[in-house]
């Protein structure tokens, strides 16, 4: 039997990414280029740089994917394209190349909840998810954990009320002098600092909602307060009252929704210490891990042409229209 395919579009901050994707998982061509040397010099992502940037990467991002595919246009039943959560501008250059590309090729266009995306990240390579399971989705714009019954039935159970995981982790580093962006360097002091410093857990107790405003508060103090403060130590510090608060979330999740496994997607998920720590979790209590290679952790038009199959199978319509934010019930 002949797979499916899609192709995926996924512009929705930073990166531009193109690939084409069976509906087994298999990938047969997954393209992407960042923009971190143009986003540098200001701390974080200057959003209209960026929809330039997208102007300009996208249609070649378009060509080399169908290229490395070794498909033809007529081989693939759909495009999905990331319609929200992002940048407005971001999102639609994705959103209109990919409606132009569908009226010429005359294929069906699907707007893709870029959450859903991350959740499907899993799945690339032709792995699989057991259910029910635990979702943790760590990334630049998001935190939130989730129940999910099966891939298609979830609860949300908590999410940010303030900044995400990643924002705290980028802004951190910029206040320690560390560039854009600064998540994988911030694993790498913190491996060799000591975690002496007493930063807070903010709402550790206080059900399964976030909140990282408060330590990044509570971190700038510090660092005005001791001028000659040690950037490892700084690092180790934060990436300890983050990691408890994760763990001590989730241990009390499994505790009372006893998943067959844990899911954790996002960026930030590509943390060697966050996996490890929710590896040894995972075996104290012996569910299973599912993770995302590193590679599919941040975002990718793979994970995007995978959660198109999701929408094409129910039979969802579903508008590729720009969204900033998207109700965190919708993926």
């Amino acid at each position: 039997m002949k797979d499916r395919l899609v192709l995926g579009i996924e512009t929705s901050c930073d990166d531009t990414s193109v690939a084409v994707v069976a509906e087994s998982g298999r990938i047969l061509s997954s393209v992407r280029i960042n923009q971190d040397k143009i986003h540098e010099k200001f701390g974080g992502v200057y959003p209209e740089f960026a929809s330039r940037a997208h102007i300009f990467n996208i249609i070649p991002c378009v060509d080399e994917a169908l290229e490395k595919s070794g498909v033809t246009v007529n081989d693939l039943e759909a495009i999905g394209v990331t319609s929200g959560p992002g940048l407005v501008g971001s999102l639609l250059v994705g959103i209109n190349t990919a409606t132009a590309l569908g009226r010429s090729w005359q294929k069906p266009v699907i707007g893709i909840n870029h959450l859903r995306g991350h959740v499907r990240s899993v799945e690339l390579e032709e792995a699989e998810i057991t259910y029910p399971s635990l979702m943790l989705l760590i990334s630049g714009g998001h935190t939130m954990l989730c129940f999910m019954q099966s891939r298609d039935e979830f609860s949300v159970l908590g999410e940010t009320r303030d900044d995400s995981l990643g924002e705290a982790y980028d802004k951190v580093g910029r206040m320690i002098g560390l560039s854009y962006p600064a998540g994988p360097m911030m694993d790498k002091l913190a491996d060799s600092g000591s975690p002496t410093i007493k930063f807070p857990r903010p709402l550790l107790r206080e059900g399964y909602e976030f909140s990282f405003a408060g330590l990044k508060s509570s971190v700038r103090r510090y660092l005005e307060k001791n001028p000659d403060y040690v950037q490892e130590d700084v690092a180790a510090s934060f990436a300890a009252s983050v990691i408890d608060i994760l763990s001590f979330k989730l241990e009390k999740a499994v505790q009372e929704f006893a998943p067959k496994g844990i899911i954790m997607v996002g960026g930030v998920a590509a943390s060697p210490p966050l996996r490890k720590v929710v590896q040894d979790l995972c075996d104290d209590h012996q569910v299973s891990l599912f993770l995302p290679p590193i590679k599919w952790s941040t975002d990718n038009a793979a994970m995007i042409a995978l959660a198109t199959f999701d929408y094409l199978n129910q039979g969802i319509d579903s508008p590729p229209t720009p969204r900033y934010r998207l109700p965190v019930n919708a993926f």
